[in-house]
């Protein structure tokens, strides 16, 4: 398989880890008995260089913060797709640095998280990895 056609489909893949991570990093089940803590979050504010803010609000930028930099790496993972494979194989820092990336969200989602983004950072990651791979095989 060309590298061009892996990188589109882990580009189409994180763009759907970050919907998900967008729409669900803030929902949560009142099974789970933490709507007490949530509310404690939300209402204890703190006057922090000029501004008032929240735990919870905290919480909340991160996770925007985040989805903000999945975003780009879907961008970057596109726009590894378009390029020539002579090009290609003059970015293995880009190529790998990329893969490395999703590495690590693996192995973070590993410890802290659950199914839905291990699965995801599994399959991004190897999709990434398999592109780095074949464009440096290419012509």
């Amino acid at each position: 398989m060309r590298a061009s056609i892996l990188y589109r489909i882990s580009s189409v893949l994180i763009l759907l880890f970050a919907i998900g991570h967008t729409l669900g990093f803030r929902k949560t089940d009142p099974a789970w008995g933490v709507d007490s803590t949530l509310a404690i979050l939300k209402q204890t504010t703190f006057h922090v260089q000029g501004f008032d803010r929240t735990y919870y609000g905290f919480y909340a930028g991160f996770g925007y913060f985040v989805t903000v930099f999945i975003l780009f790496t879907a961008i970057a993972a596109w726009e590894l797709g378009r390029l020539p494979a002579a090009t290609l194989t003059q970015l293995p820092w880009i190529r790998w640095g990329l893969a490395l990336c999703y590495a690590g969200s693996l192995i973070i989602s590993l410890h802290y998280f659950f199914v839905a983004p291990i699965v995801f950072s599994t399959v991004i990651f190897l999709c990434l990895a398999a592109a780095a791979a074949v464009a440096r095989r290419q012509p």
